[in-house]
């Protein structure tokens, strides 16, 4: 088995493309859930919102590509109006229901036939960021160690790292600022928050808009990266994905979802090489190559259900400031 090659795989997609999108898409959970405590379970709409208003603007209205990236954001902002002006004066719950039933209507409604002609139906929109590309300062791949990375993903985990880092600044000064304690003594106790005088409605509102924006930046990503807009990307599992990775790195810190994306990518294709490999010499034969994807992911939701078990804040979570308790 050669594990310095399973090794090299798993650092190479632990700093790469997949981790940097679902950070993203965590960052804007962490906002949502681990802040305000907001249940959203269809973070995977505002991905899907972002990246097929970044594919249309560029192929259907022949738009540059900084057009597309405006038309995705203003997008995602209206999902999260539609999303919040009915629900965040309820409980928790009819969000998380409301959340997820769009998510699932978004990608049904991109992949229908009826539309086809606009967002491509099952096979999506290709092809459209040859000018995110022209960009790049990069001419040849990057073979550092164990990360080996071709021209173009260098340039776009360039590109990806530095929006991480952004956000992870703007959530870091907009927590530590009065708007941020105020979110936070929501997810503690939102009527108490009500009777000192603030519009907890409106703060939830805020909270949404900015994790959804946040989170929107993982579907630009998606669709630069791949050249392609694909329907069945933006299905519910991503969503769950993404609340893995932030349970893991640590709900309600600033690093924790990022933290988080790279554990989780590391151990999915470092526990997949490793199993392959064991299969392929025999070291282990009651399981066939083509049952190593499904075996990985039960290996991997065993240690996060021991996770939760033993340290259910995550790694860098903080047992004493939160519980996974969304009211």
């Amino acid at each position: 088995m050669d594990w310095g090659n399973i090794f090299s795989q798993a650092i190479t997609q632990g700093l790469g493309v997949q981790a940097v999108i679902f950070a993203l898409a965590a960052i804007g959970l962490n906002v949502h859930f681990g802040y305000t405590g907001l249940l959203n379970f269809g973070q995977a709409g505002f991905l899907a919102v972002a990246a097929y208003g970044l594919g249309v603007t560029i192929v259907f209205l022949g738009l540059p590509l900084w057009i597309g990236i405006i038309v995705g954001i203003v997008a995602a902002v209206l999902l999260a109006l539609l999303l919040g002006l009915p629900t965040l004066r309820l409980r928790a719950d009819y969000l998380a229901i409301v959340t997820i039933a769009a998510a699932e209507i978004i990608r049904l409604l991109v992949r229908s036939v009826t539309f086809r002609e606009i967002f491509g139906g099952s096979d999506g929109l290709n092809k459209f960021a040859d000018e995110f590309y022209e960009l790049s300062p990069y001419s040849q791949p990057l073979k550092m160690g164990p990360i080996d990375l071709s021209a173009n993903d260098l340039w776009v985990v360039t590109i990806g790292w530095l929006l991480v880092a952004a956000c992870c600044v703007l959530v870091f000064l907009l927590m530590r600022a009065p708007w941020g304690r105020v979110i936070k003594a929501i997810r503690e106790d939102e009527d108490a928050v009500r009777s000192l005088g603030k519009n907890v409605y409106f703060y939830k509102m805020q909270s949404l808009i900015l994790g959804g924006v946040l989170g929107c930046f993982g579907g630009f990503v998606a669709a630069v990266a791949f050249q392609s807009v694909q329907p069945d990307f933006f299905a519910t599992d991503l969503t769950f994905f993404a609340y893995a990775v932030l349970i893991l790195g640590g709900a309600g810190r600033v690093l924790g979802p990022v933290l988080g994306a790279i554990v989780f990518w590391f151990l999915l294709v470092f526990i997949d090489g490793a199993l392959a490999g064991a299969v392929q010499d025999g070291t282990i034969s009651f399981i066939r190559s083509d049952q190593v994807g499904q075996v990985r992911y039960w290996i991997l939701g065993a240690s996060l259900m021991l996770l939760m078990i033993y340290r259910p804040q995550g790694i860098l979570g903080d047992k004493k400031e939160l519980a996974l308790d969304a009211r």
